[in-house]
């Protein structure tokens, strides 16, 4: 013989079965990585550069996510709806600049700071922006890097920088703004390399 208890548990049973069958299915994330480098880059030449470690950036909150932000007007912080990146921010933009860093050609001895080497320099900083903005009713994607060149022995600062770079849009969808965001950080990982080959 069922008893009340027992009952109850069933019908309370059978109705969340029901409600899970008629609960909408969320679609899938698309998960979005940087376009890769060029690979028509020409190897520089010159005196092979001290080990040097890439530091993965700091990043406020917002920035140091998943999410591909975009300010549609003034200061409102939001992001696409269904898409994500690949790894956070800081991530992609560490990975970016040993890809450049590679590429380059004058520095043979290169780690990231998800390797336990040894390095004689340490590039680290500042992630500021990472997103579109819509500037005039048209997107570009901005990128702020504060770096950071530090002797790993000493601590001391060897020189230190601000890299900024804007790059319009060709369009307002997302896989248009995610090619933007490759060349954009591509055009600042050039930069960086450019301007740390000079600091000795």
């Amino acid at each position: 013989m069922m008893t009340p208890l027992l009952r109850t548990a069933l019908v309370a049973a059978s109705l969340a079965l029901t409600a899970c069958s008629i609960l909408p299915k969320s679609d899938p994330l698309a998960v979005y990585r940087l376009p890769p480098l060029a690979s028509n880059h020409a190897a520089s030449t010159g005196t092979p550069y001290r080990a040097l470690r890439i530091a993965t950036p700091a990043a406020s909150r917002s920035i140091d996510s998943e999410r591909i932000l975009v300010l549609p007007e003034g200061d409102v912080v939001k992001s696409y709806a269904g898409v994500r990146w690949s790894d956070p921010a800081p991530q992609l933009l560490r990975d970016r600049l040993l890809d450049a860093f590679q590429a380059d050609g004058r520095f043979p001895r290169l780690s990231g700071d998800n390797a336990n080497i040894a390095a004689e320099v340490e590039l680290d900083g500042a992630l500021n922006a990472f997103q579109t903005e819509y500037r005039n009713g048209a997107p570009s994607v901005v990128i702020v890097y504060d770096a950071r060149l530090v002797d790993t022995a000493t601590r001391q600062q060897l020189a230190a920088r601000r890299f900024a770079v804007v790059e319009a849009v060709a369009g307002s969808k997302v896989p248009e703004v995610v090619s933007a965001f490759g060349s954009a950080s591509a055009r600042l990982a050039g930069e960086v390399v450019a301007w740390a080959a000079t600091v000795r």
